[in-house]
């Protein structure tokens, strides 16, 4: 198992899972875009854990499992696993605070549970761990350091809040209510949108944003799939801007 495979099984993971992110990848130079197809399917493997386990145990099993790994990964010893191989390559190039990456695996935690936010603050905080984290990651990746914090909580939640919206069948069918109210949902998740494209214009950093362009685009149509091509529209849109 070599490293380009690895990096080439990342990309294919996100392309398939992940689009909204595989598509804003590409707007990034081409020598980062393996990098951050390998931090989106780091994502995806632990989003993913609440969806396939039906025991609390099996999931917090996992969960330390990824623990484990991003740790022998940062140490240079990676599991043999494609996405493990990829992270450790990963952290040998870049400088990725390692609290960040930790606290978007604790933030899935509340996944395995049947539990409903008990209010916006908590559900607010759970998607600044996991998207907004996972955006503050890719920006550092780009090269912005910490100067867009604020842009990832903010559109990290409203991108966050618009996917937790559209994907309520999914979640009811195995037991979870991420949201009680999808119309009070929307309208935070747009409140959010606002605020985020008030803020400086991320620069070279602007791919690891690009994904909360298409917030309007899904709180327009919640139970329908957006056509690809108004999601590159906006894409290119948004670069053009240089904003989401």
């Amino acid at each position: 198992m070599n490293l380009e495979s690895a990096f080439s099984e990342c990309e294919a993971i996100v392309r398939y899972v992940d689009a909204d992110r595989y598509f804003s990848a590409l707007f990034a130079p081409a020598e980062k875009r393996p990098l951050l197809f390998a931090l989106y399917a780091f994502n995806h493997e632990l989003a993913r854990i609440g969806e396939v386990v039906h025991e609390p145990m099996m999931g917090e099993i996992r969960l330390q499992w990824w623990r484990e790994t991003l740790e022998g990964a940062r140490e240079g010893k990676p599991r043999t696993h494609d996405v493990a191989r990829a992270m450790a390559e990963l952290f040998m190039r870049v400088d990725l605070p390692a609290e960040l990456l930790a606290a978007m695996i604790e933030a899935r935690a509340f996944d395995l549970t049947r539990e409903s936010a008990p209010d916006q603050q908590t559900l607010d905080e759970y998607l600044d761990a996991t998207s907004g984290n996972l955006m503050r990651l890719a920006a550092r990746l780009l090269g912005a350091g910490d100067k867009h914090d604020a842009l990832a909580r903010e559109a990290g939640i409203a991108y966050g809040l618009a996917g937790l919206i559209r994907s309520q069948p999914a979640h009811r069918a195995r037991g979870k209510q991420f949201i009680r109210d999808s119309g009070a949902a929307a309208m935070e998740a747009k409140r959010r949108f606002v605020k985020a494209r008030a803020l400086p214009k991320p620069g070279r950093a602007l791919p690891a944003f690009l994904a909360a362009v298409l917030v309007p685009l899904y709180l327009e149509t919640w139970e329908r799939d957006v056509p690809l091509y108004r999601k590159q529209l906006a894409f290119l849109s948004a670069s053009l801007r240089g904003r989401i």
